[in-house]
């Protein structure tokens, strides 16, 4: 409870963070969406079915890797969007910055 040593900030900052404008990028996010999905409910008829614990783990080790991928694709537009957005970039540094932001998708493509 706030008190006159401690009162509550006058207005609260509301962080919201863009959406992904670029359809093409929106339409590939969703088609991994998808795919994983497809691949969820192909693990619950394994379970359904009694199949071995090994082939499930498979499968929900290809379905993380799925979503995991599909969150730095994600990230990765964001990225790109942004620095467009708040830093200006000209059609002659897009090659440059798309570069840039493939090496990022390799790097963190690498921490999962």
């Amino acid at each position: 409870m706030p008190d006159s040593k401690h009162p509550m900030p006058a207005s609260p900052e509301i962080c919201t963070m863009a959406q992904l404008q670029d359809e093409s990028a929106r339409t590939d996010l969703l088609n991994r969406l998808k795919r994983a999905e497809g691949q969820l409910r192909g693990i619950q008829r394994m379970i359904e079915s009694g199949d071995a614990c090994l082939d499930i783990a498979s499968q929900m080790a290809a379905v993380r890797k799925a979503l995991d991928s599909a969150y730095v694709r994600m990230t990765v537009c964001f990225m790109q969007q942004e620095l467009r957005q708040k830093l200006g970039v000209s059609e002659a540094q897009e090659p440059e910055l798309a570069h840039m932001l493939d090496d990022v998708q390799t790097l963190l493509g690498k921490v999962r």
